[in-house]
């Protein structure tokens, strides 16, 4: 008997390298066994053959999460929960992910949702965690979500709202996303005689999509600092609620807020997990949502005039597509990784406050193709904490010079090739409209 029973697997696969279920049973087996490195493998070999099998999407996610390499694993798992029949264990694995990252609340979500899928999925360690009591009773639930009775909580909101310093000066690159937003933002505020003239209401939303990481919340904040606007940000944790009814109270909650303070940049963040398509949902309580959203967007019972909506998303194919109607969101705008350029602002301006010994940014920046900013900030913390090492050990503490970030460079991976992988496929199958061209445009794919 063989020491490593997964060795005659092997050689079988070598003479059939295309059987997509051998390799998933094989990547499945390293998974148990914990060599997490050679699963990976073998469920990226996979997906090579079957670039839409979600189960083996849910394995190398798997995978991702053991080996630590947690926004690898987020981008595949946000994608397939964006998807109709998510299966439970996509919303454990999300729920997993969020509580590594401390995000507890979105967590509990995440995991009530994998229970209304599968109650057999339930994980006692993990209600622990969350600190989860399931003692509803059945008559207690309708979709998935806790009846409305007396005595449930109000839908009172905790709004933080922001007077940013930001200006688009602070902000690296990006100057085809920032004349876009001169255009349809700030212009109008600064000279609104011109449009009274046109007949045409200031305010109006900018949809930004890209990888996870790449400024776009940033830009939004820079916006409301260059047109001094109040700035409220909104995310999914704002605006849901267990109880039915109040996510739509609380949404015009947000909208009222910023009606009432007017220059007003309303921000959404993760929007498509506020706007997902409807035809995907199977719960009326989301549709509903998504319906009180839309009916905000339009001012139908309130004018929305003074209010600059922006919205985010990493997942645009997962949006309704009654955002996009003009009056809406009718901008779409694609935030790639930043250019040479905007890596070597970025450089510049996360080294500022940091002890460097002539570090040449030029020379970096040529590394950093395909890097997110967020993907630079880890390789300078990754290059700090090295020389944190150092110090501990000598006692004296050390400037940071080029050699030592470059080495940075090759030891981190840019977080935004998973994003493309699953970009691509929609750019080149689902691109309905020339939606996803700059998508093409930036990977140098011909249309």
């Amino acid at each position: 008997m063989p020491d490593d029973p997964i060795e005659p697997l092997r050689e079988a696969l070598k003479h059939s390298p295309e059987n997509v279920p051998l390799r998933k049973h094989i990547a499945e087996l390293l998974l148990k066994q914990q060599r997490y490195d050679e699963a990976e493998k073998e469920f990226r070999e996979s997906l090579a053959h079957s670039p839409h099998d979600r189960d083996l999407k849910l394995g190398l996610a798997k995978a991702f999460y053991h080996g630590e390499k947690n926004s690898e694993a987020l981008v595949i798992i946000e994608d397939l929960i964006g998807n109709p029949d998510v299966e439970a264990d996509a919303y454990i694995l999300h729920c997993r992910l969020l509580i590594r990252s401390g995000n507890i609340e979105p967590a509990v979500r995440e995991y009530k949702k994998a229970m209304f899928e599968d109650p057999s999925a339930a994980d006692e360690d993990l209600e622990e965690l969350l600190g989860i009591d399931n003692t509803e009773t059945e008559s207690d639930v309708v979709e998935g979500k806790a009846r409305q009775l007396s005595g449930m909580p109000d839908s009172s909101l905790n709004i933080d709202l922001e007077r940013p310093k930001l200006k688009f000066e602070d902000v690296g690159g990006m100057d085809d996303l920032k004349e876009e937003i001169r255009m349809k933002i700030i212009m109008p505020l600064e000279h609104p005689e011109l449009y009274e003239a046109y007949g045409k209401a200031i305010g109006g939303g900018i949809l930004m999509y890209g990888p996870p990481g790449c400024g776009k919340t940033h830009l939004a904040r820079a916006t409301a600092g260059e047109v001094k606007a109040t700035f409220l940000s909104v995310g999914i944790n704002d605006v849901l609620d267990m109880w039915i009814g109040q996510s739509e109270q609380k949404l015009h909650g947000l909208f009222q807020t910023a009606r009432d303070n007017t220059p007003c940049v309303l921000f959404f963040d993760e929007v498509d997990a506020l706007g997902a398509s409807r035809t995907d949902m199977r719960q009326s309580a989301g549709r509903q949502l998504i319906n009180q959203f839309l009916a905000e967007l339009d001012g139908v019972e309130f004018s929305n005039d003074g209010i600059l909506i922006l919205a985010a998303t990493n997942a645009p194919w997962h949006l309704d597509a009654a955002f996009r109607r003009p009056g809406r969101f009718d901008r779409i705008l694609f935030v790639p990784p930043p250019d040479f350029k905007a890596c070597e602002e970025i450089l510049k301006v996360m080294l500022r406050d940091k002890p460097v010994d002539n570090v040449e940014a030029s020379v970096l920046a040529k590394k950093a193709k395909g890097f997110s900013g967020a993907d630079v900030k880890a390789v300078i913390d990754w290059a700090v904490e090295e020389k944190l090492k150092e110090a501990m050990k000598s006692g004296v503490p050390e400037p940071l010079r080029t050699r030592e970030l470059l080495r940075a460079f090759k030891a981190v991976r840019p977080t935004t090739k998973e994003w493309f992988a699953t970009a691509r496929n929609y750019a080149l199958y689902s691109n309905q409209g020339g939606l996803y061209d700059d998508i093409l445009d930036y990977l140098n794919i011909k249309k």
